[in-house]
């Protein structure tokens, strides 16, 4: 049992004190990304808010949430929507370098002709760290 945790502990302390410290996984508040993307038949430009990232050398990848602002025609009769709309949805962020790729999930309320459901889209920004 010691030998088991002799290794261990040397295992661990190898990554621990390892020389390159180009990967980790770290929790954010904001990560300067902006992007701009489609979904629902609408689009969304968004930034990273609270998340969890994960960084190897060039990649980062983060789970987090997404403050944004829809852009959507409602097209029902009588009162209607506002075009823009400020909402919060959730999603994976892939940077490469600078470049990112977002697949966002945005929740839609129930409503008179629709039942509530999440909806996927994809969209594309840019990294200013």
């Amino acid at each position: 049992m010691k030998k088991i945790f002799y290794a261990a502990a040397i295992i661990v302390s190898g990554f621990c004190f390892s020389q390159e410290k180009n990967y980790g996984i770290k929790a954010g508040f904001f990560d300067g990304i902006v992007t701009a993307g489609y979904v629902d038949h609408g689009a969304f430009i968004n930034f990273t808010g609270p998340n969890i990232s994960f960084k190897n050398k060039d990649i980062k990848i983060l789970i987090g949430m997404l403050p944004s602002l829809r852009i959507k025609e409602d097209k029902s009769e009588g009162a209607k929507n506002s075009t823009i709309i400020p909402t919060l949805g959730a999603g994976l962020t892939f940077i490469y370098k600078k470049f990112a790729l977002q697949v966002p999930l945005y929740y839609n309320t129930k409503t008179a002709t629709q039942d509530g459901a999440w909806k996927t889209g994809l969209g594309l920004g840019y990294s200013f760290r």
